[in-house]
């Protein structure tokens, strides 16, 4: 057997005589977590039927497909182009690539593209991969593939890639390899509020929404008890028979439905569901529109906004593409990096103050914080101010300027 066959060993085809049907390893390969104890199937793609992770990968793709990503030449942090960020796709739009990318992500913890190059070996186009037809080994370093990666398409042993080949994104993981899939490892959570809509749906659907039951004493057959219900229907039923007097004959009596208060409960249990889903994707609660325990002050959610960006959006995924991007897309002395700055401004006037203090000390522009409010630049708009009254630490004040310093 191979190197790769070895490594790719312990997952042996489902055909194989030697994995037993109550394997483990099966219900990995049909996408089901055996250890989840909720008895509902989750994987990467059934997860996103629970409105929690649906709201929370929409969010963080969508911010990583639309936030700008631009490349600056270091040192001097010029504006540079890099064709492939600029085009990655011939169908896709930079948007709904990056989006894309961002959601295997979310996903599966790693995303895959094909690089496609041209005649002298530049990479012109990115090619996605569904995460699920990709596995991932390393074999060693060597001269033809110093990183060692070694990645599988559908199962093709006699057709290895290597990071030349193949762009990739790994999230966070155990082997420096591989990205850990959030859902799989979220399994249980997402099951449980998977199982709570499920029995949601069936506590309805099986008569809990009665208004009451008719009694009798007596032993009916069917058509007797249809007149019996039509009979009633007709006496009370309806807006206009309000708050009528029903007058019941042969022993039979009227008794209302109402849903048990432990039947109720699992209401909350949901709420609660949403909120792990929070905690595992680093997602506020208001951003997945669950704001019963959040404060409704604009500066409240504002701050919580900003945090968002900055302890979990910003670190956990744009810096990995941005670094991923920088060694393998855009050259020697460019790197790759995310413009935010619009997500953390605040008001117009918080960020109007902010723009004052950053033009009186000298370190922006006219032209800069056009760039920033994305207006055009205007003629001698690149001069950079200081205030006269600034001296050296220690010095007694500002000096007049010699005669010949004009």
């Amino acid at each position: 057997m191979t190197v790769l066959g070895r490594l790719f060993e312990r997952r042996a085809s489902i055909e194989s005589p030697l994995v037993p049907l109550s394997s483990a390893g099966i219900l990995e390969m049909l996408g089901v977590q055996p250890n989840n104890p909720t008895g509902v199937p989750v994987t990467e793609k059934s997860a996103l039927r629970f409105g929690a992770v649906w709201r929370a990968v929409n969010l963080i793709s969508g911010l990583g497909g639309a936030l700008p990503l631009h490349a600056y030449r270091s040192g001097t942090y010029e504006r540079a182009t890099v064709q492939i960020l600029n085009n990655p796709h011939p169908d896709m739009t930079p948007l709904e690539f990056w989006r894309l990318q961002f959601a295997h992500r979310a996903l599966w913890g790693n995303s895959y593209a094909l690089k496609l190059r041209n005649q002298v070996g530049m990479i012109r186009e990115l090619h996605p991969l569904v995460p699920e037809r990709v596995r991932v080994a390393n074999v060693g370093s060597s001269d033809t593939n110093p990183g060692g990666k070694v990645f599988i398409l559908d199962g093709d042993l006699d057709r290895p890639l290597t990071a030349r080949d193949v762009f990739h994104i790994p999230g966070f993981g155990y082997d420096g390899v591989c990205g850990v899939s959030p859902i799989r490892l979220a399994a249980t959570t997402i099951g449980l509020g998977l199982a709570a809509e499920e029995y949601g749906a069936r506590l309805w659907s099986a008569g809990s929404m009665l208004g009451g039951v008719l009694q009798t004493e007596q032993r009916l057959d069917q058509g007797s008890a249809d007149r019996l219900k039509e009979s009633w229907r007709s006496k009370v039923a309806g807006l206009s028979k309000a708050h009528e007097v029903a007058i019941l004959d042969a022993g039979a009596k009227f008794q209302p439905i109402t849903m048990p208060n432990n039947d109720a409960q699992f209401l909350e249990s949901r709420d609660f569901q949403v909120s792990e889903v929070s905690r595992w994707f680093g997602v506020p609660p208001f951003l997945l529109n669950q704001t019963e325990k959040s404060t409704s002050w604009g500066t409240g959610l504002e701050q919580q906004a900003t945090g968002f960006v900055k302890f979990d959006l910003h670190p956990v995924w744009l810096a990995p593409a941005e670094a991923r991007v920088t060694k393998e897309l855009t050259g020697d002395g460019i790197y790759a990096k995310y413009v935010v700055e619009g997500l953390l401004r605040g008001d117009t006037t918080a960020r109007g103050e902010f723009y004052r203090i950053m033009r009186e000390v000298g370190a922006f522009s006219a032209n800069d914080i056009r760039e920033l409010e994305e207006r055009s630049p205007i003629e001698g708009g690149d001069t950079y101010l200081q205030p006269l009254n600034m001296a050296p630490l220690g010095s007694e004040g500002t000096q007049d300027a010699p005669d010949d310093a004009a």
